[in-house]
């Protein structure tokens, strides 16, 4: 990938004559089944900009619990979209039923108005959890039907696709705009892409350069990109089975708490019951012994595997945290 990368051919981007932006671009629009697509920076600009796209200040937009763009943006939704959140469902999921329930009408003199649906697959705080594609559907079809804009954050679709051996086509047709990132389990340094329509592109183009997106020779970025859907994708089920393996020698641990049916893709999420260590100990004494993971609420961890970690080493991580949140 660093190879591809220092031999990638470059241009100024801002000018839309970088080839290896360009080709990028094109190769994930084509891969989405959608117009067009802009390369960002990171998953946050990309939700941000779709928000800037498919909103205006004082609306109201439908996400799930927990969802990354409302707890993993800094307020940015607030800051920079002036919207707020209607929050539905379980766990990150939701039916085309919660969103018709939660979904507020539009031309009220008093009520804000929902104008945008946001769906997060695989859902991160929700544990990796994959959303089912019929409730996809469903709601796409319903906020349709309202005039409501649907939006995915896809920063982790490549799993889903490698999960459910869905197209990943497939998997966003119902939606209007998309975000997907390389730098999850595809393993890019930096690196996200929002598609939709050509003439929402255009109009999001405009929402990175306000972002402070817009750059110069990111055709050494892109090449990252085009090397990791040429080699990283086929291999994204070793990292769902290593985290399976890790969450096994977590489960029946004395002060553990964890729902094997969430790991569904290559996160694991646990809790930490009374008596048990809290979640910043957790994640200190296991970083003292290599193992590095995050601290998502007072009794919640999170552990996620990837590309540079193999399954020896995951089940070593287990083992580590387990003896740790037993006492031991």
């Amino acid at each position: 990938m660093r190879k591809a990368m220092a031999e990638a051919p470059v241009g100024d981007d801002q000018y839309g004559e970088d080839p290896s932006i360009n080709r990028l671009q094109e190769r994930v629009a084509q891969l989405l089944g959608k117009e067009a697509a802009l390369f960002v920076p990171s998953g946050t600009m990309a939700n941000q900009v779709a928000l800037q796209v498919l909103t205006r200040p004082g609306d109201d937009v439908v996400i799930g619990v927990e969802s990354h763009i409302a707890w993993h943006e800094a307020g940015a939704s607030g800051a920079n979209a002036g919207v707020q959140f209607t929050v539905i469902g379980k766990g990150g999921l939701f039916t085309a039923d919660e969103f018709e329930a939660g979904a507020i009408a539009r031309g009220h003199h008093v009520f804000p108005g929902t104008t945008a649906v946001v769906i997060e697959n695989t859902h991160n705080r929700g544990g990796g959890v994959i959303f089912p594609q019929a409730d996809v559907e469903a709601i796409c079809a319903a906020a349709k039907k309202r005039g409501i804009a649907s939006y995915l954050d896809g920063a982790r679709i490549f799993n889903v696709a490698a999960a459910t051996n869905r197209s990943i086509a497939e998997l966003v047709k119902p939606f209007d705009t998309v975000g997907v990132a390389l730098s999850k389990g595809l393993g890019c340094p930096v690196g996200s892409l929002v598609a939709g329509k050509a003439s929402d592109i255009a109009t999001a183009n405009r929402a990175r350069r306000r972002f402070g997106g817009g750059m110069r020779q990111a055709g050494i970025l892109a090449a990252a990109g085009l090397y990791a859907l040429d080699h990283n994708m086929t291999r994204m089920p070793e990292d769902h089975a290593n985290a399976k393996a890790l969450a096994e020698k977590l489960v029946g641990v004395k002060g553990v708490i964890i729902d094997m049916n969430t790991v569904q893709t290559n996160i694991v999420i646990f809790r930490t019951g009374p008596g048990a260590p809290d979640a910043a100990t957790v994640a200190a004494k296991a970083k003292e012994q290599g193992v590095l993971v995050n601290v998502f609420a007072a009794r919640t961890v999170r552990a996620t595997t990837h590309l540079d970690v193999n399954r020896e080493q995951c089940v070593k991580a287990g083992e580590v945290l387990a003896k740790i949140v037993a006492g031991g």
